[in-house]
């Protein structure tokens, strides 16, 4: 089933009982613009001409859909707050190549279940905080630790510091992005679809376009989730693909 309702989708639950809360309403600064520049890699339908995010006026850009006309679709994977045991065989079967954009406070004590997906899946390390505040309108240093501790802890306990950041709940303002600089972010990652309880959601439109971004969690819906994300990627004629390569 597919809901075609942007006020439908939601952002990050922010704890393992499953609650949603909506992305906020308010707008937010307009997204960076950036230079040309060719990406490479294995892609099925061959390289192509990307946007590579550059820092300005010290803000990352925000990035919320990839410009191709390349059948190509990205998934992202918020939170940790559920650690589905099947998460590994489920990707290495589909070949999704997520980013899978954690906090701390959920990977804490769960570092080898978070390692083996990046290892053996070619996913991608994201920043989403230590502990998923909502960003907005909080002080500077509030922001700049809640971003910077995450990546710390991350180059040191899974090897691996993260370079693309994903406010909670979608919102920021101008000190997250000047914060995600400092921390060595190169892109904040929004989203144009999200999958919720089995069901992927719109912002426009009734099917996935070539460059949207779509959100999950790690929920006990997992499997669900996930499952309808590669089965309306494939309905669609999209191939999912990594999105770091294509943000530079």
């Amino acid at each position: 089933m597919v809901a075609a309702a942007a006020l439908a989708l939601t952002a990050c639950s922010g704890h393992d009982s499953d609650q949603r809360e909506p992305e906020a309403s308010q707008p937010n600064p307009a997204p960076q613009a950036a230079p040309d520049v060719k990406t490479s890699g294995p892609y099925p339908f061959g390289t192509v001409q990307q946007k590579a995010p550059a820092i300005e006026n010290g803000q990352v850009p925000v990035i919320r859909r990839i410009t191709t006309d390349k059948p190509y679709v990205f998934l992202t994977m918020d939170d940790g707050a559920v650690q589905d045991p099947d998460a590994l065989k489920l990707m290495q079967q589909n070949g999704t190549h997520p980013v899978l954009f954690l906090n701390q406070k959920y990977v804490k004590g769960h570092e080898a279940y978070f390692k083996q997906i990046l290892d053996a899946t070619g996913a991608t390390l994201g920043d989403h905080t230590v502990d998923h505040p909502n960003l907005k309108g909080k002080p500077y240093e509030f922001q700049r630790k809640e971003i910077c501790d995450d990546a710390d802890d991350f180059q040191k306990s899974l090897g691996v510091r993260p370079s693309l950041f994903r406010p909670p709940f979608g919102n920021y303002d101008q000190n997250t992005l000047k914060a995600a600089a400092a921390c060595g972010m190169r892109a904040s990652v929004l989203w144009t679809a999200a999958v919720n309880d089995g069901v992927v959601q719109f912002q426009s439109g009734d099917k996935l376009k070539p460059g949207d971004i779509v959100l999950m969690h790690f929920r006990k819906t997992f499997k669900e989730d996930y499952t309808a994300f590669v089965e309306r990627a494939r309905k669609d004629g999209l191939t999912p693909v990594p999105l770091a390569d294509f943000l530079g």
